[in-house]
């Protein structure tokens, strides 16, 4: 194979790449089941169901893009479900709950995780696996391991309604991935993480930040976290202690299967939102064939492996 017919085939795995898988299967789907899942109402409860798992792929997305992991998007999200459902049952107004059980408190565990990288030189991925067990034991602790029930109605109606016929959580979704979008490719902050991502010592010779930066990426990732469990609480009408168990699965494998490069510097944000369209695809294709959802996780096992080999046959250098 000619060295320009490689650099073609680079060029389009990179761009296309996801996109392509994505279509492929919605082919095949309209083949399988015409009936059912080729329509308006499916496409948008696709939509609706997989607007958690962007949310949380869109913090995951910074947290690799910088060759590194968050593994505890999962526990964030139901701690910050539980905190929030917990300010609402006790007569805290709808806009406090949201700002400080979702959106500050997410920030806060985001910013424990980066200062924890930081100052201990230890791999994301030690130090948000320990604290993924600690959020989730403080998530069960504050809850005494019940659900909480008794959330207004009017939080639901507002977080989990629709806007002109379209699902509010799918909004929340949009906006966050536009403000992302705007991020990382108008900002010098956004510049800067990719720059970290591509070569730590060279970001830091040229006079950026990194500890800062580090800090800032978990920080991002914890409040699309804290926006999820708040959607989540919303979604179920309670908030629940094991709500977002697993859940940093979908968020790995949405960043991966979208184009982020483990090894940092590279993906976009439009890919990740991809990614986490072909799981929640992929999910809804379950249902709609009868397949025990249990396949799911051999599925998204598979499509991590999958995504990176061909990343690496079709998109390395």
């Amino acid at each position: 194979m000619s060295e320009n017919t490689k650099e073609k085939r680079r060029n389009y795995w990179q761009k296309y790449g996801t996109l392509s898988i994505f279509v492929l299967l919605i082919g095949i789907m309209s083949v399988l089941s015409p009936k059912y899942f080729f329509s308006l109402n499916n496409f948008v409860q696709i939509l609706l169901q997989s607007s958690i798992t962007i949310l949380i792929a869109l913090g995951e997305f910074f947290a690799i893009l910088i060759a590194g992991i968050d593994l505890s998007v999962g526990s964030v999200l139901g701690l910050t479900g539980m905190v929030t459902a917990y300010l609402l049952s006790n007569g805290a107004n709808m806009v406090v709950a949201i700002l400080l059980g979702g959106i500050l408190l997410g920030a806060v565990l985001g910013a424990i995780n980066g200062g924890l990288v930081v100052f201990t030189g230890l791999h994301p991925f030690i130090v948000t696996l320990g604290t993924l067990t600690i959020y989730r034991g403080l998530t069960l602790t504050i809850s005494d391991a019940r659900p909480i029930y008794n959330i207004p109605r009017l939080f639901g109606d507002t977080v989990s309604g629709s806007f002109f016929g379209i699902p509010t959580p799918v909004i929340i979704a949009g906006i966050a991935t536009l403000i992302l979008v705007f991020i990382t490719q108008k900002t010098k902050l956004g510049r800067n993480i990719y720059a970290l991502g591509g070569n730590e010592e060279a970001a830091w010779l040229s006079g950026i930040n990194t500890k800062l930066m580090k800090i800032v990426v978990f920080t991002i990732s914890g409040i699309c976290a804290g926006i999820a469990g708040v959607v989540m609480v919303a979604r179920m009408g309670a908030a629940e202690p094991l709500a977002g168990d697993g859940y940093e699965l979908f968020a790995i494998a949405s960043a991966i299967i979208g184009g982020t490069s483990f090894f940092g510097g590279k993906g976009k944000i439009l890919g990740v939102v991809i990614g986490a369209l072909i799981i929640g695809l992929i999910n809804n294709a379950l249902n709609i064939l009868n397949v025990q959802t249990y396949y799911q996780q051999i599925l998204m096992g598979s499509l991590i492996i999958g995504s990176v080999t061909l990343d690496k046959f079709l998109g390395s250098e």
